[in-house]
This record gives C-alpha cells, sequence and structure tokens, in this order.
C-alpha cells in the first residue's frame, strides 16, 4: 500500500470539496452511522460530518496521520462528544457487519494493491450504502504558463501510472468491484478537482515551485518512474523538471506564473442487498 505524508495530503486535496453536488447520492443527510475507510488526516470525514447528523468513524491503518484526523475529529464535534478515531487495516476491518448505514472511502481503492478486498469489507460492515471516490489519474488535465510544463506533466504522469504498483485510474473497473462484492443500484457521477495557481502566490504554491527547481518534487514519485523509465531516464526527466521549475520561479517573481490543473474523481456508490444485511 502507497503511503503519504500529512503535507503531501493537505496539497492535493486543498480545495477537493468547494462543490459538493457529486455527494449527493450519499444521502447525507439521512445518516446515523458513517465510517470513513482510509481517512488519512480526516480531510474527507470532516466534510462528510459537515454535511451528515452522523457520527463519522475515522479509520486509518497509519498512526502518524490518525493524530490530524483525531484534532479535526475533535473540532467536529455535534457537541456530543468528539467523532471516534480508529486504527484498522480497511481491507480487514475491525468491525461487526451492519454497523454502518454509510462506508465511504476517498482515494483510497487507487492506493491498494486488492482493493476488491476492501470493497467487500465495505459490504460486509454497511447495512445500507457503500460510497468511493477515486480519481482518474490518466485524464488529469494541466495548463501552465511556463514553456512545456503541461507537455512535461503528462510524459511524466504517463510515466508513472505505466510504473506504479497499483491501479490509479480503475474507472468503470470501480463498478465490476462492487456488483462483484454483491452491491446493487451502482451509480457513478464525476466531480471535477480543479486546483489553480495565480498571484498573489501563497505559501503552498511557492513551496511546489521551489521543490520543482530543485528537483525534490520527484522524490516521493522515483519508484514508479525508475520502473517505468529506468535510471537515464529518470535523471533525464529530473533534468527537465529542474528547468521547468525555474522558469515557474522566474515567473513567479515576476508575478505571471499561472498554472490550472483538473483532476477528475469518480464518485461510485452502490447500496447492499437485502439479502446481505443480516448475515
Amino acid at each position: 500500500m502507497r503511503r503519504f505524508s500529512a503535507d503531501y495530503l493537505a496539497d492535493t486535496r486543498a480545495g477537493l470539496w468547494a462543490d459538493r453536488a457529486a455527494l449527493a447520492p450519499l444521502s447525507l443527510d439521512d445518516r446515523t452511522q458513517v465510517l470513513d475507510a482510509g481517512a488519512g488526516t480526516g480531510a474527507f470525514a470532516r466534510v462528510l460530518r459537515e454535511e451528515s447528523p452522523a457520527e463519522v468513524v475515522a479509520l486509518d491503518a497509519d498512526r502518524s496521520l490518525l493524530t490530524h484526523a483525531r484534532a479535526s475529529a475533535d473540532a467536529g464535534s455535534h457537541g456530543d462528544g468528539p467523532h471516534p478515531v480508529v486504527v484498522g487495516d480497511a481491507t480487514r476491518l475491525p468491525v461487526r457487519a451492519g454497523a454502518f448505514d454509510l462506508v465511504a472511502a476517498q482515494a483510497l481503492l487507487v492506493n491498494l494493491p486488492d482493493p476488491a478486498a476492501a470493497v467487500r469489507e465495505f459490504a460486509r460492515t454497511s447495512r445500507d450504502l457503500v460510497a468511493v471516490v477515486e480519481p482518474d489519474n490518466a485524464s488529469v488535465g494541466v495548463d501552465s504558463t511556463a514553456d512545456g510544463e503541461a507537455a512535461l506533466d503528462r510524459r511524466a504522469r504517463e510515466a508513472y501510472l505505466a510504473g506504479a504498483a497499483t491501479d490509479l485510474a480503475p474507472g468503470d473497473r470501480v463498478r465490476e468491484l462492487f456488483e462483484a462484492a454483491g452491491l446493487a443500484a451502482v451509480a457513478t457521477r464525476r466531480h471535477h478537482h480543479e486546483k489553480r495557481v495565480e498571484p498573489p502566490y501563497d505559501e503552498r504554491a511557492v513551496r511546489a515551485a521551489r521543490r520543482k527547481a530543485d528537483g525534490t518534487a520527484l522524490d516521493g514519485l522515483a519508484g514508479p518512474l525508475r520502473r517505468s523509465l529506468g535510471d537515464e531516464g529518470f535523471e533525464r526527466l529530473r533534468d527537465e523538471w529542474r528547468a521547468v521549475g525555474r522558469e515557474t520561479v522566474a515567473q513567479m517573481g515576476d508575478g505571471v506564473y499561472r498554472r490550472a490543473e483538473v483532476v477528475p474523481f469518480d464518485v461510485t456508490v452502490g447500496r447492499v442487498r437485502e439479502e446481505m444485511r443480516f448475515r
């Protein structure tokens, strides 16, 4: 399973749910017990709490990330005590069958070597709905004022997808996993996460530009990229990345740098079949 730092999750998830229309099929107003599996720092759990009167349990296997989720859970209390935060594996959930009326996960299946096992557990522990929000990393669009950045980003993304150990663009395969787990009435909505960098630049944008310029932006992606490109190909990519980073920093200094990135997410919702609810 791929692991991430709290800073990485904050950078990539910032503004993800500015528009929450795609969450309508989760029927959050009607929920009473919700599990966010693979909650990480608790960003999605916080959204669920804001949209639902339910008790929202945040579960993740990474104890360090759960320290952030715990702080978020305490802040999101409805006044009846903090929401639970649990250490656990999404493929072996430490809860009884049918414990929740919604089991949800955001950007989890793409990081699991066996996503089918997680979906089976979601179906086991829900008595009503299961929902997952997964990115389509093969369809990300980038536009930038830095010469060559959009094309370089596309090449790097394709190489990363080719070298990754998990399926980073599952698309309709999520529906297949739901159906194999016995979930019915599967529906999917597409949600677009648009990220913009434009003046005045915040600290996150400046930090990202500096990491491009010194080459460290690729450090966390090195394993899959080296598998796909080889060591020499990876170093050539890093050199090109540094050049784009230097131009980015220069344009920021002049106040003219702009970048827009759109990441599609698919919100897939299924319902536990009646015959499965009392197993």
